[in-house]
C-alpha cells in the first residue's frame, strides 16, 4: 500500500521516495526476476549472466542449497539430489504421486505428511522447500541488481492453481524471507506486460503453456483494466509432458526397455530438451544418445516423428480451451488477439494447433519466456506505491464454485466459478432441528451437486449461540477471496452475535487432472445430478415434516385427536417413510402432502389451542404489544 505524503502549509511535499519491488515468474523448468528500471520493465540476469534460472535445486551433504545452472550440472552425476519440476508437487498431498513421472524419478518420504517431501542427503525436502531454496537465490540477484532492500515481490502462479497451492507458494516465499505483495496469474501477468506495451484494447486469448503447467485465459483490455473473463487449464501438463514423450521415442527406436539408472533417466531427459528444442528450428536433427556409458544410439529423428509423438499431449490443451470460451460467452470471432506465453509454445505444433483453433494467427513476437516475469514487474511497482497516477487495476477470477455443504448432502454454491476476485459474498442459513445451538460448517469447491463428488476444503464449527426453535435462527455466513485468490469463511448468528472465522488452508492441493475432470463431470453428469439434488431435497423436506409430526402428536395428539383420526394420521406417516425408502422424488412429495391435507385439521385445533392459551385471562392490546414485541429484531 503506498504511504501519503503530508506536509505542513506553505510547505513544498516531500519528494517521494521510491520503493524496490520485483516481478518474480516461479516456473516448473525456469524462472525469473524482474524490475522497472528507468520507467521499464526489464528481467534481471542472475550470477551467470542469465536471465533465466534453471527451476533446480541441489542439497549437498552439508544442507547448502545450490541453484540453477550449477545444480543443473549435478543431475546426472548425483541425481536424487538434485530436484527439478518441483513446482508440480506445490500444495499436493502424497496420494497424487501416483502416476507422475517425479514419482518415478526421485525417492519420497511420505510417511503421515500430507505433503511428500524428496529424500536427499541433506534431509527430507518438500516441494515448499525446493520453491524457498529458488526465491531466496532470485531475492539475491535482485537485490545486488537493483542496490537495496526490496519492499516485496509479486509472484505469478497458474491461472488453475487452487487455494493449497497458492498458499504453498506464498509459505515457500516466507521461508525465503520475500514479502508477497500479490500472487498474480500468469496469464494476467501476461496481459499486463502486452497490454500495456502495445496500448491495446480488446479481448485477448493467453494460452500460456510452460514447462509444468497449462493456462487458458480470455482478458478484457480497456483503460488499463485488465479483466479475466474466464480461466481454465491443466496443473499437470507442460513441456515435461512433451520431453517424456520424446524419451519413449527415443527408447522405442533405440530398443531400450527400461532406464532403471537415475542417471541415465537424466541422461535420456537431457537429450529429449535438447531434441525438442532443436527441432523447434530444423525440420530433422541427428541423434548422439548416450543411454548409460556403455550403451549409446544414433539415428535422425524428424519434426514428423516429434509431433507424432506430443499430438496427443497438444490436443489435451485444446479442451480447456473450448471450456474457456464457452465460459465467457465468446466465439472465435470475438477475439482480437491470441497470445503466445511459455517456452513450449516455441514448438511448431502448438502454434500451429492454437492457430487453426482460434481461426488466426497467434502473436509470437515478444518473448514468451519473460512476458510473465515482466508483467508481474509492472503490478509490483505499482503496489510499492512507485506510480500512484496508474490506472492500472487487475481483475482475476477464481477457477472453481465455493461453497457449503447443506442438509441431505447438498452443496450450495456461495461464489460461483469465474467469479471475479477480490470478493465478498454472503448467504443466510438457519438450523434443522429444535433447540440447535451449534452448527457445523463444511466448506467445499467444485461443480457438482452433492457433496460427495466435490472437494473438501474445511470444516468449522458455530456455537454457543441461543436456542430457539427450528427455522428461526438466522446465521449469515461470508466467504471472502482476496487478490490472491485465498478463502477466509466466516459465520454469524445475527441475534447474538456469536462469530467463527476460518483461513481455509487445506494440507494438500488437487490431484493431477482433477480440476479438468471435475468440470468435465459437472457437465457431463448435470441431469443426473439435478435429478440426484431434487431427491436429496425432498427427502431433506419429507424428514423434516416427519420431525415436527412427530413432535406434534408428543405433545399434543392426545388432546386433539380420536383414535380414528391419529390411526389416518400414522397411516399417512408410513407411507411417507416407505416413500423415503425408494428413488422417487414425486413420490416422496405426493406422500409428504397427503401427510399435510390429513394432518391439516390436526394442526388447526392445535394453533386454536394456542391463540386461547395465550389470550386467556389478559386484554387484547396486550396480546398485540407481546406479538409485536417478540417479532422485533
Amino acid at each position: 500500500m503506498a504511504l501519503l505524503q503530508i506536509s505542513e502549509p506553505g510547505q513544498a511535499p516531500a519528494p517521494h521516495q521510491r520503493r524496490d519491488a520485483v516481478g518474480i515468474d516461479l516456473g516448473t523448468t525456469n524462472s525469473l526476476v524482474a524490475a522497472v528500471r528507468s520507467g521499464s520493465a526489464v528481467v534481471l540476469a542472475n550470477h551467470d549472466g542469465d536471465v533465466s534460472t534453471p527451476s533446480v535445486v541441489y542439497f549437498a551433504e552439508d544442507g547448502t542449497a545450490i541453484v540453477g545452472r550449477e545444480a543443473e550440472a549435478q543431475s546426472v552425476v548425483d541425481p536424487m539430489n538434485t530436484i527439478r519440476s518441483a513446482k508440480r508437487l506445490m500444495g499436493k498431498g502424497s496420494a497424487d504421486l501416483a502416476g507422475t513421472w517425479l514419482a518415478g524419478h526421485y525417492t519420497f518420504d511420505t510417511g503421515d505428511e500430507a505433503m511428500p517431501a524428496f529424500v536427499t542427503q541433506a534431509g527430507n525436502k518438500s516441494a515448499i522447500d525446493v520453491s524457498a531454496a529458488i526465491l531466496s537465490r532470485l531475492k539475491t540477484v535482485a537485490t545486488e541488481s537493483v542496490g537495496g532492500d526490496l519492499v516485496g515481490a509479486v509472484i505469478t502462479v497458474p491461472a488453475y492453481f487452487d487455494d493449497a497451492q497458492r498458499q504453498a507458494t506464498k509459505d515457500a516465499a516466507t521461508l525465503a524471507g520475500l514479502p508477497v505483495l500479490r500472487l498474480i496469474n500468469e496469464p494476467t501477468a501476461a496481459a499486463v506486460a502486452y497490454g500495456l506495451d502495445r496500448d491495446e484494447t480488446g479481448t485477448v486469448v493467453v494460452y500460456d503453456l510452460g514447462g509444468g503447467t497449462f493456462d487458458i485465459s480470455v482478458l478484457k483490455m480497456q483503460s488499463g483494466l485488465f479483466e479475466v473473463l474466464a480461466t481454465a487449464g491443466d496443473t499437470a501438463l507442460g513441456g515435461d509432458d512433451f520431453d517424456e514423450a520424446v524419451v519413449e521415442l527415443l527408447s522405442s527406436l533405440a530398443g531400450v526397455l527400461d532406464l532403471e539408472d537415475r542417471g541415465a533417466q537424466r541422461r535420456a531427459l537431457k537429450c529429449a530438451r535438447d531434441l525438442k528444442e532443436a527441432l523447434s528450428d530444423q525440420e530433422s536433427v541427428e541423434v548422439d544418445w548416450d543411454i548409460d556409458g556403455s550403451r549409446s544410439w544414433q539415428g535422425t529423428i524428424s519434426r514428423a516423428q516429434f509431433n507424432t509423438a506430443i499430438e496427443g499431449l497438444v490436443k489435451k490443451t485444446l479442451s480447456p480451451c473450448r471450456r474457456v470460451m464457452r465460459d465467457a460467452d465468446l466465439d472465435n470471432s470475438d477475439i482480437s488477439a491470441v497470445v503466445m506465453v511459455g517456452g513450449a509454445t516455441r514448438v511448431p505444433l502448438v502454434r500451429d494447433s492454437v492457430s487453426e483453433f482460434f481461426n488466426q494467427t497467434v502473436l509470437t513476437d515478444i518473448n514468451p519466456d519473460q512476458v510473465v516475469a515482466v508483467g508481474a514487474a509492472i503490478q509490483a511497482d505499482v503496489l510499492a506505491g512507485n506510480k500512484p497516477d496508474s490506472d492500472l487495476l487487475l481483475l482475476d477470477v477464481i477457477p472453481l464454485s465455493l461453497g457449503l455443504e447443506t442438509m441431505g448432502g447438498l452443496a450450495e454454491k456461495i461464489v460461483p466459478r469465474n467469479t471475479t476476485i477480490p470478493i465478498a459474498r454472503a448467504q443466510e442459513f438457519t438450523t434443522y432441528k429444535d433447540g440447535q445451538t451449534a452448527l457445523a460448517l463444511h466448506v467445499v469447491q467444485g461443480e457438482r451437486e452433492l457433496v460427495d463428488d466435490c472437494r473438501s476444503l474445511a470444516r468449522f464449527e458455530l456455537s454457543g449461540f441461543p436456542s430457539r426453535v427450528a427455522g428461526a435462527v438466522r446465521i449469515q455466513v461470508l466467504f471472502q477471496v482476496d487478490a490472491d485468490g485465498l478463502l477466509t469463511v466466516s459465520a454469524m448468528e445475527k441475534e447474538s452475535g456469536v462469530l467463527a472465522t476460518i483461513d481455509v488452508k487445506p494440507s494438500y492441493g488437487l490431484s493431477d487432472g482433477d480440476i479438468e475432470s471435475m468440470l468435465k463431470d459437472s457437465m457431463d453428469y448435470a441431469a443426473e445430478d439435478m435429478h440426484k439434488r431434487l431427491l436429496q431435497e425432498q427427502r431433506v423436506d419429507a424428514e423434516r415434516v416427519l420431525e415436527a409430526i412427530a413432535a406434534a402428536l408428543a405433545a399434543d395428539g392426545e388432546d386433539h385427536l380420536d383414535d380414528g383420526e391419529r390411526a389416518a394420521i400414522d397411516g399417512h406417516i408410513e407411507l411417507v417413510s416407505q416413500a423415503l425408502s425408494g428413488e422417487d422424488g414425486d413420490a416422496i412429495k405426493s406422500a409428504v402432502e397427503a401427510l399435510e391435507r390429513g394432518s391439516a385439521s390436526f394442526v388447526e385445533r392445535r394453533m386454536n389451542a394456542s391463540v386461547k392459551q395465550l389470550m386467556a385471562g389478559q386484554h387484547v392490546d396486550a396480546v398485540v404489544a407481546k406479538l409485536e414485541e417478540s417479532e422485533e429484531p
